[in-house]
């Protein structure tokens, strides 16, 4: 008669996966025999090769890190050199992640123009991929990449200096008291010079997203357009707005991420310094993923705005005037459209934007942004 089962070598051939060693003098009494399963250890195997793959990518970017921190020298804290590697930090932190999120912003802006277009965000990129392919929903990635990596660049790099500036002006002990105020202040000053090199691109992105098919063929097109028929001024019709919308959500980014990150370290056991480079990055993803969820809301009407503006705005058109045109035809329930989807969006980018410029201030051997301790003499007070 043929047994019920298969043969254990039958098993072993067609899952490819030897028995665990396991001397039977240290079995205990209820330990299954693991050679009579071979099937089960495929997850075990599995677990192992990811191990073994994260030490060689961890090996691989150590060695890379001391590679690139050897070119550079020794990096002093709030030097030229700190101030230019948080710059470069900032530029790949936010120009990467706002190109990977295109198509998310191209159904949002066409949304915000008109909420009839499309019913929902699937159906919108469903008839996108349908009508233009693959390429259709990557429109404005360009002006995109290239604004973003500028707004990035700066807004980070000025916000590690005016945080210095503003913390050495107040004194240590009046810096750590009014910590929030003084990140409030420094992300602003930034966020102000940041936009104006944001500024053009995002009239030409929002341009060539709100019009079907797109008015422009690229960044440079829509520049030499632009400027052709409105000139320079043109590119920068959006700035208040655009200000109106940045400086808050930048202001919310970095203050309400500085706070979050400290309350994680202050209910962890032991010091932020006791924790590896990798859990770091990981609470730099969680404090930034809340924060861009209260960025995204707290931004939200200006965004409707600013891609209303670009849209609608006419020739000598004052900005009081298309402002109040836009609201009348919108009205206050009007200035929400496309939050959920926004928030998203914000969510992710914003996490994944502090992971980044904490991975690469890592990478460069410097501290990893927020969940400071205070002052030694507020700590003995």
């Amino acid at each position: 008669m043929a047994p019920l089962f298969p043969a254990f070598d039958t098993l072993q051939k067609t899952f490819g996966s030897s028995p665990s060693p396991n001397p039977a003098n240290s079995r205990t009494p209820l330990e299954a025999r693991l050679e009579l399963y071979p099937a089960y250890s495929i997850a075990d195997d599995a677990k192992s090769k990811a191990k073994k793959l994260s030490e060689e990518a961890s090996r691989e970017f150590n060695a890379a890190s001391k590679k690139a921190q050897s070119k550079a020298g020794n990096i002093e804290l709030y030097s030229g050199k700190y101030y230019a590697a948080c710059t470069f930090g900032g530029l790949m932190a936010c120009g990467l992640t706002h190109t990977a999120v295109t198509p998310l912003d191209l159904v949002k802006t066409r949304r915000q123009i008109d909420s009839k277009l499309y019913s929902g965000n699937f159906q919108a990129w469903r008839h996108i991929l349908r009508t233009d392919g693959f390429r259709g929903i990557f429109v404005g990635w360009s002006p995109t990449l290239v604004g973003y990596s500028a707004q990035g660049a700066f807004k980070y790099g000025w916000y590690e200096y005016f945080k210095k500036t503003y913390a050495d002006i107040a004194g240590p002990e009046a810096a750590h008291k009014y910590k929030t105020a003084l990140y409030l202040s420094a992300s602003a000053s930034a966020e102000f010079l940041a936009d104006i090199a944001l500024c053009p691109f995002e009239a030409i992105k929002v341009r060539m997203q709100g019009t079907i098919p797109s008015q422009y063929s690229g960044t440079l097109n829509g520049l030499s357009t632009i400027t052709a028929a409105e000139g320079v001024g043109g590119l920068y019709k959006g700035l208040y707005p655009l200000w109106g919308r940045q400086i808050p959500y930048t202001m919310m980014k970095f203050a309400s991420f500085e706070t979050i990150v400290e309350m994680i370290y202050a209910r962890l056991p032991g010091q932020k310094s006791d924790y590896s480079k990798g859990a770091q990055t990981g609470v730099a993803f969680a404090g930034g993923y809340l924060a861009g969820i209260l960025c995204a809301i707290v931004s939200h009407p200006a965004d409707v705005m600013v891609s209303k503006l670009n849209a609608y705005r006419k020739a000598g058109e004052g900005f009081g005037a298309v402002t109040s045109r836009i609201y009348k035809d919108i009205g206050f329930r009007g200035l929400w459209n496309g939050l959920p989807v926004r928030i998203v969006m914000i969510g992710t980018l914003t996490g994944l934007q502090w992971m980044i410029y904490d991975s690469f201030k890592i990478f460069m051997g410097l501290p990893t942004t927020g969940g400071a301790a205070p002052p030694e003499d507020d700590q003995h007070s």
